[in-house]
């Protein structure tokens, strides 16, 4: 992830994340299978070990788009 950081005399004033960025999943409980009409949603932790509500149907393992505002899901990443 790139950020840009405003700093003076080594003391940090800003830093701007991206609006959006792509990370792993490495921890979610199973969802049902078939479950991809219904809006809910459960929790997993990405690699940076923040959690993110997903869909039921996002596994471990997979890509996916966080925005960085919000820390709100975005969607699957296709590798």
């Amino acid at each position: 992830v790139e950020a840009m950081v405003h700093a003076a005399s080594e003391t940090v004033l800003t830093c701007e994340l991206p609006p959006h960025v792509k990370l792993r999943v490495t921890y979610t409980e199973p969802g049902l299978k078939g479950d991809t009409a219904t809006n809910t949603l459960k929790p997993a932790t990405v690699e940076t070990g923040a959690e993110v509500r997903v869909p039921l149907f996002i596994q471990e393992g997979e890509l996916i788009e966080v925005d960085t505002r919000d820390g709100s899901y975005i969607g699957r990443v296709k590798e």
